[in-house]
Parts: C-alpha cells; structure tokens; sequence
C-alpha cells in the first residue's frame, strides 16, 4: 500500500462537480478561511496532518502528451494526511464537522452526505485514488508525537537557563513542575501497534514477484557469462 508512510496515511479523492455551481463552493471556501471558528471540529482533530480541498475547472488539467481533455465537469480534489486507520479518520470527520463536510462538497455530483457513515464511506472509497508515491520525514512519529516533542524541548532550555540563577530548591521545584507537564510526550516513538495489516500483506504479494524476477536477473547473469566464456578467443 504507497498510501502508508510509517504512522501516516496519505488520501487523495477526486469528485466530479457541477459547473454550474462551484462557485457556491468557491465562497463557501473563503468563508471558511475568513471564520476558522466554523472548523473547529476539525481543527481538534489531532491525528490530522493537514486537510486540503481545490477546486479544478476543465483548463487546469495538466497536458502531460496525452492531448487536451475534453471535459465536461469541474473537480473537486482533497488532499490529506493523517495518522490512524481510513475508518478512524473518516469517522473523525464525519464526527467533526458533519455540517461542514456537507458544505464542502456542496456542488460534487451524487453526494450521499456525511450522515449517515455507510454511504459516506462509498463515496470516498469509489473516488479515492492510491498515492504512486509517499514519503514522510517522520515516519515514526505521529502529529501528537512532534508536537509533545517541542514541548519537552522547550521546557529542557526553560530548566537549563533556569539552573545557573535559581537555589537547588527553586530548580527542584521548577523541575518537578516541567516533569509533571512533559510526561504527556514521553512516549516510545515508533511504529508502533499495527492498526492495519495492508504493507504487510503488500510484502507477501509482492514475495513471490520479486524471487521470480531475482531468479532470472540470476539465469541472464549466468548465461552472459558462459557467451562471454564461449567466445574468447584461445591463447
């Protein structure tokens, strides 16, 4: 699975709109940006990495020599990254910001809606395409991990500067008082217990593919050495 990179997932979902109305969506956009209030729900969400929606008109696909699109709608694309299973985050969201999910995808073609979870889970599934390629800086760490991390560490230059001008009873204190504050980040970073079984299973997959393939860059090697044995010359 190229979704998975360490703790993270990567989704990618891409929905037909009708044209005549993306522009709702379009201010619907900028009043989200303008009232951050309204997206609460899903800015509390710590296992999100970060959530994107782009509105993509028939102009903006890429000719990549394959030729103009002829295209008849606009697109909606959503990019996201997120720590935890697909289930997880999907019910996050439609948890989250239910009202706000129906918003966004306003003008996108056959939208079941958020509630209930089941159609809303075919939807995604039937649009989402798999990530070619992913990589994170962090694989071992979720978004909670880094940001306790920065906590530990700003703390740490707190009680540093604080030792060379205060009494040991003052350090003592100050440290038992950052002690109880870091221990919410003294974690054990890592990949983990396994939420899901999908690279796992890719491994095995692939297994059988790749001892073939090893197997015969093996058979050529050897039979270009025995040609190139074969046609030397006598001394």
């Amino acid at each position: 699975m190229s979704n998975i990179a360490g703790k993270a997932y990567a989704m990618n979902v891409v929905t037909p709109s009708n044209p005549r109305i993306t522009w709702i969506n379009r201010l619907l956009f900028m009043a989200a940006r303008g009232l951050p209030s309204n997206l609460m729900g899903l800015l509390g969400l710590s296992l999100i990495h970060f959530a994107r929606w782009v509105i993509l008109t028939p102009k903006d696909w890429p000719d990549l020599g394959q030729g103009k699109e002829n295209l008849q709608n606009d697109y909606m694309l959503f990019c996201s990254n997120f720590n935890g299973t697909w289930d997880q985050y999907i019910d996050a969201f439609s948890d989250g910001i239910p009202s706000g999910l129906d918003l966004f995808w306003y003008s996108a073609t056959k939208y079941p809606k958020s509630i209930p979870i089941t159609p809303f889970k075919d939807y995604i599934t039937f649009n989402q395409i798999n990530t070619d390629y992913y990589y994170s800086a962090t694989p071992g760490s979720a978004q909670r991990d880094i940001k306790t991390n920065l906590l530990i560490y700003d703390h740490v230059l707190q009680l540093t500067e604080l030792q060379a001008k205060s009494t040991p009873e003052e350090f003592a204190a100050a440290y038992h008082k950052a002690s109880f504050a870091m221990q919410i980040g003294l974690g054990d970073p890592g990949f983990g217990p396994v939420a899901s079984l999908d690279t796992e299973r890719a491994d095995v997959n692939r297994e059988k593919y790749v001892a073939a393939s090893q197997a015969k860059f093996a058979s050529q090697r050897d039979h270009a050495a025995r040609k190139s044995t074969e046609e030397k010359p006598d001394a």
